[in-house]
């Protein structure tokens, strides 16, 4: 089973857990909320020791990893430089579409987050 799918269920006990402790809670069962309290307490240690023992970069997703600023594809810049040269050669204003290229990469690595 992949670590991801590993967390996933892990948080998914852990919400049920917390609100299995507040519906015991509720209804005034003290057995209840604290057996539903050791249930989310040992998922949140398996949570743990389960990022400890593979890393955190085994829950990164693809979205992450290409908004990374250290990866860079040349080909696509080169790619891209080419479409501002011929749109600058049609008459675009340069600075302003510079101006546009960086805000849609910022606005980019900003939606990776």
């Amino acid at each position: 089973m992949r670590p991801r799918t590993i967390r996933r269920i892990v948080v998914a006990v852990c919400i049920c857990g917390i609100a299995g402790m507040i519906i015991s809670s509720i209804l005034s069962s003290t057995g209840g909320a604290i057996t539903f309290g050791l249930l989310t307490a040992v998922a949140v240690v398996t949570l743990i020791v389960l990022t400890t023992a593979v890393g955190s970069e085994a829950y990164r997703t693809e979205a992450n990893v290409m908004a990374s600023p250290m990866i860079t594809d040349e080909a696509a810049a080169e790619n891209l430089e080419r479409q501002i040269t011929t749109l600058v050669s049609e008459g675009v204003d340069e600075d302003r579409l510079r101006d546009l290229v960086r805000d849609a990469i910022r606005l980019g690595r900003s939606a990776g987050r």
